[in-house]
């Protein structure tokens, strides 16, 4: 397949009000690199290759809806799976967005190497949404089946080309919710102020058992939802910290 052309994608969501500013396109690729122990979308892992889509279909569609992103402050987000495994394409398609002034949005991983396509991408892309799975690597590998090094590169190489970014955190209980890790997240991220507009945070939640079971995985976690009062504590501790903070609930 051209990867320059084609895509393997698996749906699209033309009302998305979650995957940046405004009323957006959102696109949901194939493929991912993780195998988090939480995903709600393990559909996305494998590829379907009944589900290409060209270039120009996806341009065409999109341009069905560039008045309601002039009027919301909208556009486009790619996501997934994992979008930038297939960036070739998403350079390509960004770049005839940005010529009708659409905005542009990435939900990633991080788990990418920075190579030159993607140091092109960066010019074209006005937002990043950066999942951080994990902050320890040997918890981010027990939760991922991945180390966290090349997701921190990958912040690294967004702050070095002075990209607008959201940190998205799943608040997962037992995991990612304790006071020492709370802290140590936001000092680490501390040193990327310039670039994150918005600490997102993600609660918890088993909606994607079903999936599993239906696919014949097995789902290990054993872990329950958070309760509200949890979030807004952390949601408190960000904000002291001044960052801008958006909870899901």
């Amino acid at each position: 397949m051209d990867n320059d052309k084609k895509a393997y994608i698996h749906s699209v969501e033309t009302g998305g009000t979650v995957d940046g500013p405004g009323i957006r396109y959102v696109i949901f690729f194939q493929m991912c690199p993780l195998r988090c122990k939480f995903c709600h979308n393990p559909d996305t892992w494998q590829l379907q290759p009944d589900k290409i889509k060209t270039e120009e279909e996806l341009f065409n569609e999109i341009m069905k809806y560039k008045d309601f992103f002039a009027l919301s402050n909208g556009g486009v987000t790619v996501s997934g799976g994992e979008p930038l495994l297939q960036a070739k394409f998403i350079l390509n398609l960004f770049k005839k967005l940005k010529k009708e002034n659409i905005h542009t949005a990435a939900d990633t991983c991080g788990y990418i190497e920075v190579d030159e396509i993607i140091k092109e991408l960066f010019a074209y892309t006005d937002l990043f949404l950066l999942d951080i799975k994990h902050l320890d690597s040997p918890k981010h590998l027990e939760l991922t089946g991945k180390d966290n090094k090349k997701v921190l590169k990958f912040l690294q190489a967004l702050k070095e080309h002075n990209k607008k970014t959201w940190i998205r955190q799943v608040l997962l209980p037992e995991w990612t919710m304790d006071e020492s890790y709370i802290n140590h997240l936001i000092n680490y991220l501390k040193d990327y102020k310039n670039i994150i507009e918005k600490i997102e945070l993600l609660p918890y939640h088993e909606m994607g058992k079903e999936k599993w079971t239906k696919l014949g995985l097995k789902y290990t976690l054993t872990t329950k939802p958070p309760k509200k009062e949890a979030l807004f504590d952390i949601k408190t501790m960000f904000e002291k910290n001044g960052f801008d903070v958006l909870l899901s609930v």
